[in-house]
């Protein structure tokens, strides 16, 4: 059976491709800027495809005219602009509508060409995308007035349907290590619209087979600390077999330093205004999205327990490369070209190679063309050139990461009846930069913006004690905050250099050991589960009920920030 070809925009690693591959395709060309990519597609395709800008597409039919004819065209434009994690949500989008549009206007050429030989094409974006970009698109929108003109065909009739041509695709559904969510746009040319693949994993309650898990991958490959051998490893989930100094970017130690794991897992499991996380991964779960950033110490951080026994600095680890990429679907043998933090950003901006080989086998079924037997793969990696990250070596921890001057501080104790008290170098409700030699109490109320933020002024603590005194283990919290714990409170200033070195000296506590020694402190003394009616003196200015365990909190972060401004 002759091979349909498929074209690869915005390639990166070739995940998108690698899915197409396995189901029988001949991948001719990928498309991209960096050059990393490019190099990395090429080694694992055979290719010798150059380093473009895709952009060079927007204003020349003639570049458009002069690419190769393919049957399937594919496109994973940049995500960074789009997702909502960017900057909060608050990134430019230009950029990702200009690149999409012009991979659009490249569909439509290729689609509506005389003798056209097109039979599908597939876009990969983040779900956020969406939101930017138009339902539909004429030939004019694509600024293809004059080409269509050319070819008999009205400027404003549509070229490219969104609208419903575009589904949000969860991996986990087709049989990949992690539950990703993205929207892919396309259409059969012959039937003018997207077909979805049938899923064929679900949580197990619908006959169809369990979603794969961290769990189960890392039961099923040797872990990173493996000491070296010859023996012969299986891929998790693939059929393939090699050696074990064939398999690269694996054994090599990514333990992360304790300052680091200590900030994300305060951020996943206690987040002023965002759900709780599991800190480390829930492994009975598919794994959550791999980033394209490689990043210990935010809410985001893909974080495992160790398999060392280790306390303190290395106690938990990120996935290796190795793990990041068969989370994405891709083989054993599969390489990435590059340094560490390339080869991160490769797999984590990738397509799940499960979700393409899908869709790759939806065109066959469509085209009633033969489905291969066995996934076409590579059974042999091939590693001349590859930095292999392997060391065999366990990291040494004595460079700890430091801050910058001036970081801002924010941390709270607990999250209670929708109520935080925080302890912070700047002013909350400003979004002020630190201020120097200044540290704040204040008490948000609600979980996000346009809720009330209260400020509390310093010595406020003393309007608390009464109240703290006439519960159980109120005493006994008064007793550890104004003696030992108020003891390792340093001066603002010793406050702010100590965040910024991250560590704690022999005389004083580092903020966040402060704050986390506060919240451990209000657990160990298992105060009632009770809330305080505030009648005659109004502490909490707008909450009615407050939960005991703020009226604590407020009492110890106001203790801090006072002895702090005082010094």
């Amino acid at each position: 059976m002759k091979k349909l070809k498929v074209i690869d925009f915005f390639c990166g690693a070739g995940g998108f491709s690698e899915g197409f591959r396995q189901m029988g395709y001949e991948i001719i060309y990928g498309f991209d800027h960096w050059k990393p990519a490019v190099d990395t597609f090429n080694h694992n395709f055979n290719l010798s495809c150059e380093v473009k800008n895709i952009l060079d597409f927007k204003n020349s039919i003639d570049e458009i005219e002069n690419l190769p004819n393919t049957e399937i065209i594919l496109g994973s434009p940049p995500c960074v602009s789009f997702s909502s994690s960017n900057k909060s949500g608050n990134a430019d989008k230009s950029l990702g509508v200009e690149l999409t549009e012009t991979f659009l206007r490249i569909v439509a050429v290729k689609k509506h060409q005389p003798n056209s030989i097109l039979k599908a094409w597939f876009m990969e974006n983040v779900v956020n995308s969406k939101r930017y970009l138009q339902t539909a698109y004429t030939f004019k929108d694509l600024g293809l007035t004059e080409w269509a003109n050319k070819n008999r065909i009205s400027p404003l009739k549509i070229a490219i349907n969104l609208y419903e041509n575009s589904a949000i695709i969860n991996s986990a559904n087709y049989g990949s290590f992690q539950a990703r969510k993205r929207v892919i746009s396309g259409e059969i040319i012959k039937k003018g619209k997207l077909i979805i693949p049938t899923t064929t994993h679900s949580d197990g309650l619908d006959g169809k087979e369990n979603y794969l898990t961290i769990g189960k991958m890392k039961k099923n490959f040797p872990n990173p600390f493996t000491k070296n051998s010859d023996k012969i490893i299986t891929d998790p989930q693939y059929q393939l077999k090699i050696l074990q100094n064939q398999l690269t970017d694996h054994f090599y130690d990514t333990g992360i330093y304790k300052v680091e794991w200590k900030f994300s897992k305060y951020w996943k499991t206690n987040h002023p205004f965002m759900g709780k996380m599991s800190f480390p991964e829930n492994e009975s779960k598919p794994s959550r999205t791999i980033t394209a950033t490689k990043i210990a110490n935010s809410r985001e951080s893909i974080i495992y327990k160790t398999e060392l026994d280790r306390f303190g600095d290395g106690e938990f680890r990120l996935p290796t490369v190795r793990e990041a990429a068969i989370i994405m679907g891709f083989p054993i043998t599969y390489q990435f070209l590059g340094t560490d933090k390339n080869k991160w950003r490769l797999v984590g901006n990738a397509v799940c190679c499960s979700v393409s080989r899908a869709f790759a086998k939806i065109v066959l079924d469509e085209f009633k063309l033969t489905i291969p037997n066995n996934l076409v793969l590579n059974n042999k990696p091939y590693i001349d050139g590859v930095i292999n990250l392997n060391t065999y070596k366990l990291r040494t921890f004595d460079k700890p990461p430091i801050k910058n001057h001036g970081s801002r501080f924010r941390r709270h104790t607990i999250k209670d009846g929708n109520l935080t008290v925080t302890l912070s170098n700047y002013d909350i409700e400003n979004n002020s930069k630190s201020a120097e030699g200044k540290w704040f109490t204040s008490i948000q109320y609600g979980t996000g913006k346009g809720f009330p933020i209260q400020k509390i002024n310093d010595k406020y603590y003393n309007n608390l004690e009464e109240i703290i005194k006439e519960y159980k283990g109120g005493k006994e919290f008064l007793k550890h905050i104004n003696n030992g714990f108020s003891d390792k409170i340093g001066s603002s200033n010793e406050l702010q250099k100590l965040y910024e070195l991250q560590k704690s000296s022999t005389k004083y506590s580092e903020p966040t050991e402060l704050v986390d020694s506060v919240k451990q402190l209000i657990d160990k003394l298992n105060l009632e589960n009770v809330e305080i009616e505030q009648k005659k003196l109004r502490i909490f200015e707008h909450k009615d009920k407050v939960p005991l365990k703020q009226f604590f909190a407020l009492y110890a972060i106001n203790k801090i920030s006072t002895i702090a401004n005082g010094k």
